[in-house]
């Protein structure tokens, strides 16, 4: 039976294996539309962003706006830029058309700057389901200068909306920061009452052709708790949609009404945020189909927008309000979202490190500090220096605790063949064989749990640095020996168009070599296959992994390959014959072998 549950275990085991390894890039995808018209965001499942039908001439008396006829002529931009980011604004809509990076490349080895907002779904910051003052609507350059841009719109004669961006840095703000406030003016003499707001937060596209759209989403804080909207929600179909989960049909879109503190639209590397001066009243997700010559079931041809919504007061005659926002268009940074002099609302959890999210951040903050210390030393390499340098710091932190953990493992495996004799003497009594190897571990102080602990310490690090990888854009092209991008699988070449990729290799051998030298406190021989597997079925998961998490996994392995050949070296622990105990005779505990 036991053989039977082995072969069972590890056949279930490498299937999952192929299918994590697979799926992602020969598993079709879930039937999509192409993108629809987007509802209004007031709530209507069938209005769309465009002018009303012709109607009655707007009078003075008229309590709610217009718009008037759409303008078909091409947009007018202006760029305004500082060292980091270069913001191309359009009239139309007053709003932000697009915003390069100038420290980041939109593709290895080429010129071009990584661009966010292009393509695009709408201007990033501009209106919806606003007559006369939407993305179509044309605004006036009132001004403009190398830090400020100021526009302005009169809407059907009777409100003027005034918009104004201004470039942060320095003292006043982080320099991916821009500062907007919109003023809106009651110019009748009649109160006036604004349609509900809904600006757009910007689009957010697959990272390269190799990304199917796993980390889009639309995220926003509620101001306790932050949440995201996937992509993937918006895909309909699935084998769970026959039995009422999920919906049978693509969806146009997601609204929530929730209390919305800041809303972001981001990818794998990159985010764009909006921090609201006061609370919006729903977020909102769409999808977006970023590569019109893409075929409409291809997961990398969508992206995501998203769009915050919020309330506007009526207008009392000759009145102004004003609608402020902080908008940030850059990396995501854990170190720069992290400084609560610029972002005071918890912005960093954009990161999304999930449940592991203090391991994430540790390691991060210690990976930056290393960073800092080895850019002097060997710049070109410095983010792979740092990781070594931060794996060896963990490891040599941990030695005390492997050291414990070894020295239990080695008296438990000295003391199975006790333990295998108790199990054959109370083979029909489970309760009593396992009260007396509780006695048998008591006697000879033995913590039968005690080899597990490094492993149980190393996880939540593991898979901190794993959902740090998934987010830290310091690492994306930061090459280290013959890797180009840390961030992604060192190929170094195609066998039968299969990538070779070295370094989970690499880390395969160290872990089979570790699994050798380490002692196995067992004689069940099921326990024994699955041990000798997992490293195999491990190397296999992670072997289209990022190379900076094989590269941890590497070093740490070395690592312990040397410290279990000194172990393995110390004095052997000295147990005595357990005095025929329990009615067991002439039964002595291992010894080592030669």
């Amino acid at each position: 039976m036991d053989k039977k549950n082995t072969v069972i275990g590890v056949l279930l085991l490498l299937a999952a294996g192929v299918s994590f390894y697979f799926s992602a890039k020969y598993a079709p995808p879930p039937p999509v539309r192409p993108p629809a018209a987007a509802p209004a965001t007031s709530g209507s499942t069938t209005a769309r962003n465009e002018a009303p039908p012709p109607g009655p001439a707007t009078t003075p008396s008229d309590a709610t706006l217009r718009a008037g006829p759409k303008d078909e002529h091409p947009a007018n931009f202006t760029t305004l830029a500082n060292e980091f980011i270069a913001v191309k604004f359009t009239d139309h809509g007053g709003a932000i058309d697009s915003i390069a990076l100038k420290k980041h490349l939109a593709v290895l080895g080429q010129p071009g700057l990584y661009t966010l907002n292009q393509p695009q779904a709408a201007p990033a910051l501009s209106f919806a389901d606003f007559p006369g003052a939407d993305r179509d609507a044309r605004y006036e350059l009132v001004s403009s200068n190398a830090a400020e841009i100021v526009y302005r719109a009169i809407v059907a004669g009777r409100l003027e909306i005034t918009r104004r961006y201004t470039l942060l840095g320095g003292t006043a703000g982080d320099p991916y920061q821009i500062r907007h406030e919109s003023t809106f003016r009651n110019l009748g003499t009649q109160p006036l009452i604004l349609p509900r707001g809904s600006v757009n937060i910007g689009t957010a596209a697959p990272i390269n052709e190799q990304d199917f759209g796993t980390y889009l989403n639309v995220g926003y804080h509620d101001g306790k708790d932050t949440s995201f909207l996937r992509r993937s929600e918006l895909e309909g179909g699935g084998f769970l949609s026959n039995f009422g989960v999920g919906s049978k049909t693509d969806l146009p879109f997601i609204e929530k009404p929730v209390a919305v503190t800041w809303a972001s639209v981001k990818n794998q590397f990159f985010a764009a945020f909006l921090t609201l001066d006061q609370p919006g009243t729903a977020i909102r997700l769409e999808r977006v189909k970023t590569s019109p010559r893409a075929p409409v079931e291809d997961r990398r041809a969508y992206g995501v927008t998203g769009y915050a919504l919020f309330d506007l007061k009526p207008l009392a005659a000759g009145a102004t309000v004003t609608w402020g926002a902080t908008y940030y268009a850059g990396p995501k940074e854990y170190h720069r979202l992290a400084n609560t002099d610029f972002f005071k609302h918890n912005e960093d959890l954009v990161m999304e490190f999930g449940f592991f999210g203090f391991f994430a951040k540790m390691l991060l903050t210690m990976m930056t500090w290393v960073h800092g210390w080895m850019g002097s030393v060997s710049p070109g390499w410095a983010w792979g220096w740092a990781i070594v340098l931060t794996t060896l710091i963990l490891k040599i932190v941990f030695v005390p605790f492997t050291l414990a953990a070894s020295r239990s493992a080695k008296r438990m495996q000295k003391l199975m063949p006790l333990v295998t004799a108790l199990r054959e003497k109370h083979k029909d009594e489970p309760a009593k064989a396992q009260e007396a190897m509780m006695k048998l571990y008591k006697e000879h102080k033995v913590n039968p749990l005690g080899g597990c602990i490094p492993i149980l310490i190393t996880i939540p690090f593991f898979i901190g640095f794993f959902s740090m990888l998934q987010s830290a854009a310091e690492l994306r092209f930061a090459p280290f020996l013959w890797a180009h991008d840390l961030s992604a699988p060192d190929t170094v070449a195609y066998l039968l168009g299969l990538p070779l990729n070295i370094m989970p290799v690499l880390m395969g051998a160290t872990t089979i070599i570790q699994m050798r030298l380490t002692p196995t406190p067992t004689t069940d021989n099921a326990q024994a296959t699955m041990m000798k597997l997992m490293p195999w079925i491990f190397m296999f998961i992670c072997y289209n992994f990022a190379c900076a998490l094989a590269l941890y996994s590497f070093v740490n392995g070395v690592f312990t390959i040397g410290q279990q050949i000194i172990i393995n070296r110390l004095p052997e622990p000295v147990l005595a014959t357990l005095p025929a105990a329990d009615g067991l005779k002439n039964v002595t505990p291992a010894k080592k072998k030669k």
